[in-house]
């Protein structure tokens, strides 16, 4: 079942047509209804019918027997790495397409839509040449053998991806996997469907072979927990809240299945008394208020030295207050609405709790006055003081454009504070002290610290979190390893017996 609703042309022309990637097939889903919405105004996209459990079996089939031929398990990495330029080309050429299907289904700008789509380009490009690049070795030789370690595919593998940043998180999951040798199944959540089974488009127009990509949006309890519990399932990688990811590592745990989990955060953003002020309001805005704060990653607790906590603050509240908070498509937007009303209401209710905590609102908390914005899930950049750091508000993650401001006087106090928290994703420092910073960014228990940057990214640089932030890396050359199995092989070089044999010699 598809249905499109009453909407422009121009987007009618980039929406999918509802059929769903099972192994290399496009099919009408068995599953429930799934309901695109645009979240400037609450409109209807389109309806497609997600996957059920027997439509996620026979895509692991199909994959099965994909991974399993020959002539993609043998294939040479500089034919691998073709098949993933391909993909690149593709996304490259269809980068317009994808940023408004993306903006469309998610309510982001198209200005992010458009760097996300360029991100997952970039992001098949370097494991396209990491795949043709990474080599075995042969290990310290001892005794009579010749030693080598190798790498191997898993076979079957997952990935489940959150609604937040659709495209690039399933290229940082889709291009390491495939050019580790595997057939992925993807999962993407059933809020941002749409974008994923465009990846799937521009893969199976670039010749990936048919079978070893799947994309099947479905309810987390039907499909997610199917890719989990499979025996043909050798790894997942999740991305998403940190309940599920808890669950689904017990899940794997009891089959001993390798996952990685990049879950929530709380990070903290830190400004001593010396950083370079535009430096600092422009990195902490980035860092909390882009994406609407609907970012794992987000600077939700900002700590400000004593000696200028008034005057940036002040400067800070400004700032804020200074953004243009409007639709995806304009160019001038910054902040554009949250994904769906109840998540508004979820973000709205933790500012109610904020304010029952003691905390006092210095600008936002409140839906913009707009007409055009008023059937749309809009929510003002929002900053609260007044807080200690053990309040909910500052140790929970909200997941929206909510920002805590908290007091420090010197560095082991901004150290202790930053890691009091079960999260430990990333963090911010800004100061112009390079050894300080070099100290305080070591101290912070954090998988990513960035020094008076935020929210800046390389795919060549390992990304993960700690603690309730998840666990295992994504992204860089190790990147490839983890969809592989590693291999030691010993060949004898003597060519004589085993002594403990004691065999006897001929006279």
């Amino acid at each position: 079942m598809t249905r499109f609703a009453h909407i422009p042309a121009e987007i009618t022309d980039v929406l999918p047509d509802g059929r769903l990637f099972v192994g290399g097939e496009w099919e009408e889903g068995t599953g429930a209804p799934i309901t695109s919405v645009y979240p400037h105004d609450g409109s209807e996209n389109m309806v497609l019918n997600g996957a059920s459990r027997a439509d996620g079996e026979r895509a692991i089939a199909r994959a099965r027997a994909a991974q399993a031929d020959p002539a993609w398990r043998n294939m040479a990495p500089h034919d691998r790495a073709r098949l993933l330029h391909a993909i690149a080309d593709g996304i490259e050429a269809n980068k317009d397409r994808i940023a408004r299907l993306q903006s469309r289904d998610t309510g982001k700008t198209l200005t992010e839509t458009g760097a996300l789509a360029a991100s997952a380009c970039a992001t098949f490009r370097y494991f396209a040449a990491v795949c043709e690049t990474a080599d075995e070795a042969l290990t310290t030789r001892r005794a009579g053998a010749l030693t080598a370690s190798v790498h191997e595919p898993i076979g079957v593998v997952a990935a489940i991806t959150p609604w937040n940043s659709p495209i690039a998180s399933d290229a940082q999951k889709v291009a390491p996997a495939l050019a580790a040798g595997n057939a992925v199944i993807v999962k993407p959540s059933s809020w941002s469907p749409l974008v994923s089974l465009e990846l799937a488009r521009i893969a199976e127009a670039a010749g990936l072979p048919r079978g070893l990509l799947s994309v099947l949006p479905g309810a987390g309890a039907e499909i997610g927990d199917l890719l989990v519990d499979h025996p043909d399932i050798g790894r997942v990688a999740f991305t998403g809240g940190t309940s599920t990811g808890r669950s689904l590592a017990a899940k794997a745990g009891a089959k001993l299945m390798p996952v990685s989990l990049e879950l929530g955060g709380k990070s903290p953003t830190i400004v001593f008394d010396d950083a370079d002020l535009d430096l600092a309001v422009a990195g902490v805005l980035f860092g909390i208020f882009s994406s609407t704060g609907q970012s794992c990653i987000a600077g939700s607790r900002l700590f400000v030295q004593d000696g200028i906590r008034a005057a940036f603050i002040d400067r800070l509240v400004r700032a804020t207050r200074a953004l243009t908070v409007g639709a995806p498509t304009d160019p001038a937007t910054q902040v554009a609405p949250m994904i769906r009303a109840r998540h508004r209401d979820g973000v709205e209710a933790h500012i109610a709790r904020a304010i029952a905590e003691g905390g006092q609102i210095l600008t936002g908390g409140t839906r913009p006055d707009a007409p055009d914005l008023a059937r749309g899930y809009y929510l003002n950049p929002t900053i609260i003081a007044g807080l200690p750091n053990t309040a909910e508000t500052c140790r929970e993650e909200i997941f929206g454009p909510v920002l805590s401001v908290l007091p420090f006087s010197d560095e082991d106090e901004v150290i202790a504070l930053a890691n009091d928290n079960e999260y430990g994703l990333a963090c911010g420092i800004w100061t112009r002290d390079f050894p300080r910073a070099w100290r305080v960014g070591a101290a912070i228990r954090a998988g990513t610290v960035w020094i008076n940057t935020y929210k800046a990214f390389s795919i060549s640089t390992p990304f993960g979190g700690d603690g309730a932030s998840g666990m295992g890396r994504e992204k860089g050359r190790d990147g490839l390893r983890v969809w592989q199995r590693q291999k030691g092989l010993y060949v004898d070089m003597t060519g004589a017996p085993h002594p403990w044999a004691r065999l006897e010699q001929d006279a």
